[in-house]
């Protein structure tokens, strides 16, 4: 970083009529210059470190927020989840399309509209995401009813992952469960197990939605249970669980 420097000396210009006047006054201009251009240098500089480390904090209190949303949505408390997902927004407005973890937050906080609205702007970044429109249709389920959600389910792109063209299709209410756990059996055994644990997640969600808990209390407790996955939509679904009071099933 430039320093201002520091002259001990008083510089006192020699009068037109002195014999050095002729080259002390350039020389005197040259360096009152200098002097300028090293304190704009110094001032640039501080405000450069300035917003440099602001820009940090920034970054780590986005973090640290980010963080602290999955943490406390994990923990149980969805509320203060969704309250430190607002506080993300409130600081950077510009990443809320992609947060689609405080959608989540939001629904398990039964602020249903809120919800809408994340996954509304969350296709903006991610539009051929299945579980994206199935949330949106969940918490639009949720806020107003199930017609509603089916009339003004979200637009999708092609979503390659096994089963969500038979879960999408069952959202849009042309689909069965069969067929969506006839994919969840297809393809390399060592995939089943996911598979299964979307399907039944997804299944689960929709019969919430529907209204029919026991429904979504056998579905849901099989993904947290018997196709239990470490991934984070694993844990969401033992989290519905844990939430809803359900025992995840062996």
């Amino acid at each position: 970083m430039p320093c201002m420097p520091s002259f001990r000396a008083k510089w006192r210009e020699p009068s037109p009529s002195s014999p050095r006047s002729r080259g002390a006054y350039p020389r005197i201009r040259a360096m009152r210059l200098a002097i300028r251009l090293d304190r704009r240098n110094f001032l640039a500089g501080l405000a450069l470190f300035a917003t440099a480390r602001g820009a940090v904090a920034q970054t780590q209190d986005s973090g640290t927020l980010f963080n602290d949303g999955v943490n406390l949505l994990f923990a149980g408390k969805p509320k203060e989840s969704a309250e430190a997902f607002d506080a993300l927004v409130k600081l950077r407005p510009a990443i809320e399309p992609e947060l689609w973890q405080r959608g989540l937050a939001l629904y398990y906080a039964d602020r249903f509209a809120d919800g809408v609205a994340q996954f509304e702007r969350h296709k903006e970044v991610n539009p051929a995401d299945v579980e994206n429109v199935t949330w949106h249709f969940a918490c639009l389920a949720r806020e107003k009813d199930v017609e509603t959600a089916r009339k003004q389910l979200l637009p999708v792109g092609n979503d390659a992952r096994v089963p969500m063209k038979e879960v999408l299709d069952l959202y849009r209410g042309q689909g069965s469960v069969e067929k969506v756990l006839a994919a969840a059996d297809s393809g390399p055994a060592t995939a089943h197990r996911n598979q299964h644990c979307y399907a039944h997640l997804y299944l689960g969600l929709l019969a919430e939605a529907q209204g029919n808990a026991a429904e979504a209390e056998k579905e849901m407790a099989l993904a947290a249970g018997r196709y239990r996955m470490d991934h984070f939509m694993g844990k969401i679904a033992r989290l519905h669980c844990q939430l809803r009071g359900w025992k995840p099933a062996e």
